[in-house]
């Protein structure tokens, strides 16, 4: 009679109070609440994952796991050479490696992030002080092709 009682409560309690009384139930109760398995189609494109601001995403990449992208999907890369807060791609380099250009130096901006001025006064956003680039070789949203390139480039994995 004691279970029939206890399911009855729990009815009541997911009634008023929703998936979140489930939850609560098996958070006091010590039980694990039914895993979940959500399973992609293979021919599904994977979904980029917003982080709540506008300067960039996490979006899954075969072997590598998330990464960053622009809002756009554009993967974003580190270059070794390159020190916190001064980015050593210009010329050359930066027609193969794009800055990834900041349009102020000023505002608010998610945590690791901040704009560094280059040496030809543009504004670039950095990861945790280092540079970031895109790669002119990745063509469409996704692409990673530029990781490890020259033992230099690394996407900025999350």
């Amino acid at each position: 009679m004691k279970s029939f009682w206890t399911v009855v409560i729990v009815i009541i309690v997911v009634a008023v109070l929703g998936f979140g009384g489930w939850k609560v139930y098996h958070h006091m109760t010590k039980q694990a609440a039914p895993a979940q398995t959500v399973m992609a189609h293979p021919t599904m494109k994977p979904q980029p994952t917003m982080v709540k601001n506008s300067v960039y995403m996490m979006m899954p990449a075969a072997k590598l796991g998330n990464v960053m992208t622009d809002s756009k999907s554009m993967t974003l890369y580190t270059f070794k050479k390159d020190t916190s807060g001064v980015s050593n791609c210009s010329g050359a380099c930066l027609k193969l490696w794009p800055a990834y250009v900041a349009p102020s130096q000023t505002g608010t901006f998610p945590a690791n992030v901040s704009v560094i001025k280059r040496t030809d006064g543009t504004l670039q956003y950095a990861w945790k002080g280092m540079p970031l680039y895109y790669f002119s070789k990745d063509t469409k949203a996704g692409d990673v092709n530029g990781e490890g390139f020259g033992g230099l480039w690394d996407v900025v994995k999350m």
